[in-house]
Formats: C-alpha cells, structure tokens, sequence
C-alpha cells in the first residue's frame, strides 16, 4: 500500500462485525486463565499483561506508525522528549557517550547537555554540515549512537543523512533521527540508512493541538550482535538480562531486539506510556496526515516567498525556497516538501520581532507548532531561552528570529496577516 493507504489502513483490521474504528481499551489490566500463563509473560513478554507496557489501542497505533516508516516496531511515549531520552538510554549508561547535532530543538539540546550529563552520560556536540572525517574524529572509544533531526527546529537545517549514517556505521554505532518535521509523509529516514527514528507525534502526527505523544520506532536493520563482537558494546542487547530473568533480547528477538529492550526494560522502569484515549486521538490525526502535510507544505512555500520580498526581513528559513543553504539537501532528502514551519529572523532584533508578533490577529503567539492553526513563536525568549549565547548561534537562533508555523487557512488570509505584523514594525 501507498503511504496514504497506509495512514488510514494500517494497524488495525477488523474482522467481520468489529467496529470500524480502533476501539478504545479503557483498561490497566488483563484477565489469564492460570499463575503459569503470568508466569510465562515474565519470562518472555509477548502478550498484554499490563497496560504501562502496551495496551491494544497503543499497539494498533504503534503497528501503523512502524508501517509508515519503514521499522520492525515501535513503542509509543507520553511526549517526543520521553521518546528521545529513552533512544538514548536504551543504548547509554553511565561513563558512556553519543554524539549529536548542534542544530537540534532546544528541548533536546538541554535534555543531552544537562540532564543526561548528571546521570553520566556525555554529549559530543558536532555542527550539523561536518564532513564524515569531522563526524569520525569526534568518536570516543565509550561513543553508543549518533543523534540527529532530519528538519531541526526552528533552524530548519536538514540533516545529510548519508554523511552521518556513513560515519555512524563505520564506527560500528547506530543512527537516532528525530524526523518530527517531516514526518514519513515527507521523509523516511530508514531508506537514507537511519537505524531508529523517533517522533513528537504531538506536532503534525497528531496535528490537531490535542495531546502530547512520542515514538520510537525500530528498522531492524542494525546488527547489534556483529557489533558486539567487533567492539564489545551493546552487551545488554546480546547478553542476558538479570532484571529480567535471564531475556536475551538479540538471541529471543531477533532484529526487533532494540523496540523490545526498550519496552520491557526502560518502559517497565520509566513508565512514561500514553493513555488509549491519547493513542486513539493520535490515529485520527494520523489518517488525514497526507492530506494535511500537502497543504502545509504548499503554503508556507507561498509564504517563505512572500516573506523574501519584504525589506523588514534580514533573512529566511526555509529549505524549499530556492537560494536557502539547504535547497538541494532538500530536493533530495525531501522532494515531497519541508512541513509548514518558516524561521524569519526581522530586522531590528527581539524588540522588533516583538511588535511583529504583538500585532497579528490570526496567528497565535504560543509554544507549539505543526499545528492546523498558524502560529508563531519567539525561540530565543521560549523553547530555547535556557541556552547559552553560544549555544544559541550553533542552534542558528537570534533574537530577531521568530518560528512561524503555517496552518490550513486560506493562505491570501495567512498573508494579509502577516502584512498587519510587519507594519507594526
């Protein structure tokens, strides 16, 4: 099937006389016939058991998002940052490190650079448009994976992802990309030789502003046990698990080995898994998505132009415009589009960007994006106002720069509001 085949069928098939629809299972917990079947479970998982671990709403999703991008398998979180942290730390522990792109949404940068930090973990920050000897010559002999995303936000950089994979695999590590942006409509990064992908299904996957989700998702493609022998990492994917009763996640698993390692292991420990109700929202938001993501795409293509001409703009982001640094980086990694989201950096610096924002009436000044509804956001006073000066130059932030996120309103209505903002300046 076609992938807009697959955003409406794919997951879940009902049988003669079952609901259209995914059905809600509003449940914790699930009946079995005897103590051995329990058992059983927790020796190898592979029913419902307990809804921290899956759920059979979540699974229907889960089956359609692994569909979508190309994977073995994925696991639904209760945010993109739960799924970003939980990519890491089913790789990394303590004394371990990564490497990551600089030109990463803000939320992430501090998740890496802070919070990972104190548990012991190091990030090796490297400019997202570094040469394969560049991305090599920042490996330590403790360095796990590589971390990347495919349309960073809100520089909108793209990420070359056969350099990195490249590099990646040459050092014998997997390679994380965060394709929330793009989304598999407009992207699959496991074709490109990305290992896992991982989502904030809260942005266009959901599209809707309704709730809060991540994912994981895995190729199964990547060979942990070829790794292992060659460089002794990834032991917990080959080895036995002591917390979990002796599971061999390659030798039990197979190439699902990694999806699975995440779910019994830092899903049981973490327990960040959404709600059915979250997971039957996110479905619905993921069967209009082909549609919605051609119509992003169109307008804020119309808007990026419309914003070139204006003489209160120093520049424009926004990788489908002919002249952006990443045009051609995106007409091969991206011939579908670039998702609706626009960064304008407006002359005359954060005061002025301000009195753009201040004066618009159909926008909306607030912290999301990807959502049906245009709105803007100021970075450097927001989502990444914890970073440093230096931090916010590598992340292609200034204070001029606000993020506009083109929704599906009439586009001529999107102008005009645009046109209001700018005249306040």
């Amino acid at each position: 099937m076609k992938i807009e085949t697959k955003c409406l069928h794919s997951g879940y098939t009902p049988k003669n006389g079952e609901p259209s629809q995914i059905p809600i299972v509003q449940s914790t917990t699930y009946r079995f016939d005897s103590c051995d079947h329990v058992a059983a479970l927790f020796d190898k998982p592979t029913e419902f058991m307990y809804s921290r671990f899956a759920n059979p709403t979540c699974d229907a999703v889960e089956k359609k998002i692994a569909d979508l991008e190309g994977g073995v398998g994925c696991m639904l979180t209760s945010s993109g940052q739960a799924a970003s942290l939980l990519s890491i730390l089913n790789l990394c522990s303590a004394g371990d490190s990564f490497i990551a792109s600089s030109s990463i949404y803000g939320g992430t940068i501090n998740l890496f650079g802070f919070t990972l930090k104190k548990l012991g973990i190091e990030v090796i920050w490297v400019d997202v448009n570094a040469s394969f000897e560049e991305i090599c010559k920042a490996f330590k002999a403790n360095t796990k994976c590589i971390f990347g995303e495919t349309i960073a936000n809100p520089a909108l950089t793209v990420f070359d992802f056969e350099t990195w994979a490249k590099a990646a695999h040459a050092n014998n590590v997997p390679l994380i990309v965060d394709n929330t942006f793009a989304t598999p409509y407009l992207c699959r990064p496991f074709e490109w030789g990305a290992d896992i992908v991982v989502h904030s299904t809260t942005k266009y996957m959901d599209g809707h502003a309704i709730q809060g989700g991540g994912a994981i998702v895995d190729s199964g493609k990547f060979d942990w046990e070829k790794a292992y022998k060659s460089t002794g990492k990834f032991a917990d994917m080959v080895e036995p698990d002591e917390s979990y009763h002796g599971l061999r996640y390659v030798g039990d698993f197979g190439n699902a080995a990694y999806i699975v390692k995440a779910r019994t292991q830092l899903m049981r420990d973490f327990g960040c898994y959404p709600a059915a109700q979250s997971a039957f929202y996110l479905n619905m938001g993921l069967e209009t998505l082909p549609v919605r993501m051609e119509r992003y795409c169109q307008n804020a293509l119309k808007l990026a132009k419309f914003f070139k001409e204006s003489d209160k703009i120093a520049s424009v982001s926004y990788p489908c415009l002919e002249g952006d640094k990443y045009y051609e980086r995106a007409k091969k990694y991206l011939p579908k589009g670039c998702c609706g989201v626009i960064s304008i950096s407006i002359k005359g610096g954060r005061s002025a960007a301000v009195r753009f924002m201040d004066a618009l009436k159909l926008a909306s000044d607030e912290v999301h994006v990807a959502d049906i509804r245009t709105c803007v956001l100021h970075p450097a006073s927001a989502t990444h106002r914890q970073l440093t000066d230096e931090q916010l130059v590598a992340a292609g932030i200034d204070g001029g720069m606000v993020r506009v996120s083109c929704g599906l309103e009439n586009i001529d209505d999107i102008i005009e509001d645009m046109k209001n903002g700018l005249a306040a300046i």
